[in-house]
């Protein structure tokens, strides 16, 4: 057990019994009344958001997981099936750990897998990805002025929004955490 102002972004915390990862950390003193801290998590089981204020002195289960990068393979069901870069074995994570960035992964992606003892528990993406569009509407020479987008769909058969400049065959930028298109590559 630890104190809840020993936590931060990103710790790991045993919440009403179940795991959550912290999102927004933030300690605020309003005028007159008692410092508090406002506390913004996931639920890790359920993907649920929680909002919840504590007190300075409020005791919070603070849990220590680890992490591995491990490299992903295939998908197998309603699992995704990744390797242990040092010792070559293969686990199976649920889908649902890794959520909606599942459809930007291609095979020799490196993931961080974060484990409680020996339970997958939550996993973290790259922050962006560079794929190849393999269709979309022609493209037009020097459209570049206007913000104006067309779907595309990449090589894992995702699709996302493109500027009307992105050809079949262009390599782009996407951030795995939002889906959305960053940069051309060169």
């Amino acid at each position: 057990m630890g104190k809840v102002s020993d936590i931060s972004k990103g710790t790991f915390v045993r919440y009403n019994g179940e795991l959550s990862v912290v999102l927004e950390y933030e300690h605020r003193t309003p005028g007159n009344l008692r410092a508090f801290y406002q506390v913004k998590m996931r639920n890790l089981k359920s993907g649920r958001l929680i909002e919840q204020r504590f007190r300075p002195d409020d005791e919070m289960e603070i849990v220590r997981v680890h992490f591995k990068e491990h490299q992903f393979l295939y998908i197998d069901g309603g699992n995704v099936v990744v390797m242990d870069n040092e010792t070559f074995d293969q686990i199976h994570v649920p889908q649902e750990i890794i959520g909606d960035g599942i459809k930007l992964l291609k095979e020799g992606t490196n993931v961080k897998v974060f484990f409680d003892g020996e339970e997958p528990v939550f996993a973290e993406l790259p922050v962006s990805v560079e794929m190849e569009v393999t269709y979309t509407e022609p493209g037009m020479k020097g459209d570049t002025a206007t913000r104006t987008l067309k779907a595309a769909t990449i090589e894992t058969g995702a699709q996302l929004k493109v500027p009307l400049f992105i050809n079949i065959g262009d390599r782009i930028k996407i951030d795995t955490r939002t889906g959305d298109y960053i940069e051309r590559c060169k």
